[in-house]
């Protein structure tokens, strides 16, 4: 089987092998890879992981073998999940809990590219209760989170703004129907403020919050650290922030999510929008590419 190991010894920190079969635990389904995607996460855990580790979270493909416990889609069952570790590779095996069904009308790239954004998005935007009718703003809504996050806000009945770095990062939000902003000065007041920046931008975003309003933050993609006083809340508001992380939210109804979100996608009312979606043959290009800031949308890779 081949896959991708991380190696300190070679420019990029990746190399692509000749490997062993994935374990299979008892409640652990065999994947046969057909795509996955990277995470900014994963950067990250590229660093910090010794040699010989198999990087990969994102999956789609086809079940090879149904988990031992019994549990899990039946073999030849499409599927989207995520992975311990591993998916960057010809097959993989992911916890049966974590697998979502794909239907044919859904490409294996744009169910890879689900998982771990579609999942945090989802669940983060849950977190600020009903959105019918309420103003929604979205941080960073040009990344793989930003994406899905505006456009389930929409569906959710929600008037979104999209806040983006630069205007050269309008055209990936281009067709869903939002407000597109590259400050935050003349906007608000806002129900729910989704956050994935941090930083100043988190700040701006507080002092734009309406009576009651919610802040979602999930990630710091601006690595500027944020210091908040009472202060900083606007007066005579009640008002909350909330630190989003998608494993404190029960992994047990990750594979109901993922089934939900695909099948957004099968109905046309979801779009995964990927400024890289190249053979996996690519996978340390597109790795620089993401460390780079180059990448809007998901970053994915396929397997023919």
């Amino acid at each position: 089987m081949i896959g991708h190991i991380t190696d300190s010894a070679i420019e990029g920190g990746i190399a692509r092998r000749e490997l062993s079969e994935p374990d299979v635990g008892s409640h652990d389904t065999l994947v046969q890879v057909r795509a996955y995607s990277l995470n900014r996460g994963e950067l990250e855990l590229l660093a910090q992981r010794p040699d010989g580790w198999r990087p990969g979270q994102d999956v789609a493909g086809i079940v090879i073998a149904q988990a031992p416990d019994g549990t899990g889609p039946l073999p030849g069952t499409r599927v989207t999940g995520h992975a311990e570790g591993g998916s960057w590779s010809e097959r993989v095996s992911v916890p049966s809990n974590r697998l979502g069904i794909v239907l044919d009308n859904v490409s294996f790239g744009d169910a890879a590219g689900l998982p771990a954004a579609g999942l945090t998005a989802l669940r983060a935007l849950r977190t600020g209760g009903s959105l019918l009718g309420r103003k929604v703003l979205v941080t960073g809504a040009s990344g793989g989170v930003g994406h899905f996050a505006v456009q389930l806000a929409k569906l959710g009945g929600a008037e979104v703004t999209a806040f983006v770095s630069g205007p050269n990062r309008f055209e990936s939000l281009a067709g869903f129907d939002v407000e597109l902003v590259t400050k935050l000065d003349d906007t608000g007041p806002f129900d729910v403020v989704l956050d994935g920046v941090g930083g100043q931008v988190l700040m701006d975003a507080i002092h734009r919050l309406a009576p009651g309003g919610v802040v979602v933050a999930y990630g710091v993609a601006s690595g500027e650290t944020t210091s908040f006083a009472f202060r900083d809340f606007p007066w005579g508001k009640v008002n909350w922030l909330t630190g989003f992380y998608l494993w404190a939210t029960p992994e047990e109804s990750f594979g109901q999510d993922l089934t939900y979100l695909a099948a957004l996608i099968g109905k046309d009312l979801l779009d995964v929008r990927s400024s890289v979606r190249w053979d996996w043959s690519r996978t340390v290009e597109a790795v620089e590419m993401l460390r780079g800031g180059e990448a809007t949308g998901k970053v994915i890779l396929t397997i023919a």
